[in-house]
Parts: structure tokens; sequence; C-alpha cells
């Protein structure tokens, strides 16, 4: 099983092969490595760097981190990829920084404790693991930084993403569903904000800490969602998202500012949600629907895990929309089978979370349960009355859900129909080659039916 809680080890490229000459990668195999490096040292690189300059510099050590793996991927093709690529980006930072530090004349009066702070920062194994607890503390710290009171949630979990989990703007816009440039000028106001209020790089404590903790746990959710299935790109499942998501909830779980119910549960959505990964795709990559999932390709390691932090999120009286979530996704992990499925469990969890939020998104996803429990007919009611149905116009998975529950009815030309815009929509090759399997499959039953007629 894969290691879902600690730092991820980088991705495996052989630098050398059999005569021991290195081996020059693929620029899109560097630029994949670099991505996952990205994921993983991204927020350990800020944090550091932002405990040296200080928080009101944060667009200058973004500035350091960009360019650090820019270098990377202009350098690997040409030269390999070091031995160990993690201590090769962290040794670049740090003396890219250092060069920032003797250009600037605003750090010279700091400049002996900046630089003795840096030499600090590409440590010996040894040092390594002591300041293991250290960079933990800092990872906190940013989180919380990022996710202060006097910033809108929106704005909040923006920053979080851009800063902590290296998402690019396109991928924030993605996630908020609106513009690259919208985000932009938040982020942009975003650190604006911090520097005039001075918010200190700290973990809050009492009522301080309750009123980030909200925003930290969405950043999170936001997090896990693009790993579970990415707004773009080839693949439907990015692992390695999911992987940091699940770390940094974990950092945030095993610390007494985030040892809470809310964030257990956040827990195991997480881990019983990626459970399911090795059976999400085929050998080539396509989507498979839950019924056409082979079970005993779930990990159960991840399963127990998820339930161990669903147990654990029991404790106190409230519950959150983590919870019910929690609660839908241990239903599906202890069903035998699709058939075995209690969907009217999970139809009364997405009841009490359609109550907490009205998301068109979820209201949708609650119209396939009410398929599972009342029939495609009733299914295609609920869909119907989604309330503000027309924020889904242009979301493709509106028009699959569609094209089922009528696939489901054998009303198969209508189906076809319903998949075609949702082809026309998808923008991920793995959903848009299921889509396609399905349309042309209905399309097929709706000749057939014709000539029978």
């Amino acid at each position: 099983m894969k290691d879902w809680t600690g730092p991820a080890a980088a991705t495996s490229v052989d630098d050398a092969d059999a005569s021991g000459m290195p081996v020059t990668p693929a620029v899109g195999q560097v630029s994949q490595l670099v991505e996952h490096l990205f994921r993983h040292e991204a927020s350990r690189m800020i944090a550091i760097l932002t405990r040296v300059f200080g928080l009101e510099n944060l667009g200058l050590v973004e500035d350091v981190v960009q360019e650090t793996l820019a270098r990377a991927l202009q350098t690997w093709p040409f030269h390999g990829v070091p031995e160990n690529p993690s201590a090769w980006i962290l040794r670049a930072a740090r003396n890219r920084a250092l060069d920032v530090v003797r250009r600037e004349r605003n750090f010279r009066d700091k400049e002996a404790e900046i630089v003795q702070a840096l030499e600090r920062f590409v440590p010996t194994p040894a040092e390594d693991a002591a300041l293991d607890p250290e960079v933990s503390d800092d990872c906190l710290r940013m989180m919380f930084v990022c996710c202060h009171p006097q910033l809108p949630l929106e704005v909040q979990v923006a920053l979080a993403l851009k800063t902590l989990c290296g998402f690019s703007v396109a991928e924030i816009a993605r996630a908020f569903l609106t513009t690259g440039a919208a985000i932009a000028k938040r982020l942009t106001r975003a650190k604006q904000a911090i520097r005039d209020a001075r918010i200190p790089f700290e973990i809050p404590e009492g009522a301080a800490l309750a009123a980030r903790l909200e925003g930290v746990l969405r950043s999170l959710y936001l997090l896990f969602n693009e790993g579970y299935k990415a707004s773009a790109g080839d693949r439907l499942v990015r692992v390695e998202v999911c992987q940091e998501a699940c770390r940094l909830a974990s950092l945030l779980a095993e610390h007494p500012a985030g040892d809470t119910p809310k964030t257990h549960a956040l827990l195991a959505v997480m881990y019983l949600n990626a459970a399911r990964f090795p059976a999400r795709v085929d050998d080539e990559g396509t989507l498979l629907r839950l019924q056409e999932q082979d079970r005993t390709l779930w990990d159960p390691a991840l399963i127990a895990r998820g339930m161990y932090h669903f147990a654990r999120s029991a404790a106190g009286g409230d519950i959150s929309e983590y919870h019910l979530q929690a609660g839908i996704a241990a239903c599906h992990a202890a069903a035998r089978s699709y058939e075995a499925t209690d969907w009217r469990q999970i139809l009364s969890l997405y009841d009490q979370w359609i109550e907490w939020d009205a998301s068109p998104v979820i209201a949708l996803n609650r119209a396939i349960v009410v398929a599972h429990v009342a029939g495609p007919r009733a299914g295609l009611d609920a869909v119907a009355a989604i309330p503000q149905r027309e924020k889904l116009r242009e979301y493709h998975l509106l028009y699959a859900v569609l094209g089922e529950l009528e696939a489901r009815r054998e009303a198969w030309d209508v189906a076809a129909g319903w998949f075609e815009r949702a082809v026309e929509l998808a923008g991920l090759k793995s959903e848009q080659e299921f889509l396609r399997r399905r349309l042309q499959e209905c399309a097929g039953r709706a000749v057939a039916g014709g000539a029978r007629r």
C-alpha cells in the first residue's frame, strides 16, 4: 500500500543506464516529476522561506519557489534528473533566496541572520529528521495564515490552494467555477490584506483557532477533490494530489490545533474514497461506473484507516457536512457488492447534506440516489426539481446523469441525445471516452429498436 500520511517519495526516474552513463529523460517525464515534487515540496519550501523572510514578503517567496521549479524544468531534460530531486530543489531554492538577500537593499540589516537561517534550509539527513517537527509546524502556521478570518472564505481557500498546495490560477478558477482573472485579483488582494493587517506567522489558539479551521478544512477538501476527479488534463485521478491532501490533513489531525471531530470526518472521507482508486479506471484509463468496478481491488488498509477516522469523528455531538459525506462513503465501503448497497441510508444522508448546502451539484448527486431507491422516473423528477439548475447548464455531468436515467427507462434515442451533449462539454479524455462509449451503446439500441418496429 502506498504511504498516504507521510511526505510521498519522489517519482522514480532512472538516472543511469546499465553502463552507468546518465540518462536524459524526456521533457514530459521531467514535467510530471516536477509537478509531483511541487505538490509535495511547495508547502515545505514556502513555509520555511516565509519564516526566514517574513510573511510580508510572501510574494517574493512564491517567486523564488516558482523560479526554482522553472530551473528544474529547464536543466533536468539536458543534464539528467538528480539522484535526490527533492534535495536539489531545496538547495536551488536556498541559493536563489541568497541571491535575493544580496541584491535587495531592504534585507541588508538582517543579512547575517537570514543567511544563517537559509543554511539550515538544506540539512544533512540527521538534521532533517530533527527539523521535521519544526517544518511541520511551519506548514500548519502557513495553513492558518492563509485562512485568516479577515479574508473572505473563498479568498482563504484560493490562497491556501495557491500557496500550500501548488495549484495554478487556472486550476483554482475551475474549482470555483470562475475566471482566472477573478482568482488572480482575489490572490493579489489577499496578500495585500495580510501585509496591511500584519497577520502573524503563528498557529492561533482558542476562539481564533476555531474561526480559521473551517477555511483550512475547506482548502484540503478541495485539494482532495481535484485529485479525485481532475478538472483538466489526461488523467481522471491524480493520486499524488490526493496523497498531499491526506498528508496535510493528517498533519493537522496530529496537532492539538486540528485534532477535532470535523478534521477526522474529513480524513475519513479522503481515505474511504481513496480506497477505490485502483478500480476507478480500466487498463486504458477509461472511467468505470461504480457497478462496473472490481471491489476486490479496493484497498482494505485505506478502508480500515477511513473507518478509524470515522469512529474518531463521532466524539462530541456536532455533525458537519464532512460527517455526512463520510457516512455515504462508509456505506459504499461496507457493501460487499453493488446490489448490496444501502441506498436508502445513503439517501437519508443526502437529504441531511442538502439541508446544509443547497448546491445544485449535491442535488444532482442526490437525484442519482433517488433513482436507485424509487426508479429512474423519480430520479428524473428530482433532476427537474434542482434549485438553481441553470448553474449546471455547462456542467457535463448533468447531461450524463440525464442520459443514464433515460437509458434505464430504455428511452435510447433521448439518452443518446443527452450523452452527445455530455461528450461536447466533458474536459477530461477519460470521461470523454466513457461518455462516447455510452453514446454509441444508446444510439445502437435506438437504431435496433427502430428496426424491430
